[in-house]
């Protein structure tokens, strides 16, 4: 069982783990030496039994609020989920009408009989100028 040295709150302690854990503990220590350099900032200088118990709750509070939020996001997450499911389950809505307006019969024939006079017209520029 390998023995890793951690540091906290400026003092070093000697803690057995497993093997392949040791990453783990580091980091674990890295946190808890944190909080226990939070504590000296504000506190100053206490009994190492008192500094580790104080750390260890500060570190205790994060992860409730932790846990709260990681709850909290489950739940959107779970509504959200069944808000999509109730969407994918509606049938596909019914496509929109859309009226094209017909263009009246009389306009196109006053449209043709322009078309015929502008070409007729260009015939006859046509033939004046050759």
């Amino acid at each position: 069982m390998p023995q890793v040295e951690i540091k906290i709150g400026g003092r070093v302690f000697e803690v057995a783990c497993q093997e392949g854990e040791e990453h783990f503990l580091q980091s674990a220590a890295a946190m808890l030496d944190g909080e226990a350099a939070h504590l000296s900032d504000q506190i100053g200088r206490m009994p190492e039994a008192r500094m580790l118990l104080m750390a260890g709750l500060m570190l205790a509070d994060k992860t409730a609020g932790l846990e709260e939020q990681r709850k909290s996001a489950e739940a959107e997450a779970a509504k959200l989920r069944a808000e999509i499911e109730t969407l994918q389950a509606r049938p596909a809505p019914e496509p929109d009408r859309v009226e094209v307006p017909v263009v009246p019969a009389n306009v196109t024939d006053a449209l043709g009989e322009i078309a015929a006079r502008a070409e007729a017209l260009a015939a006859q520029l046509e033939g004046a100028s050759s």
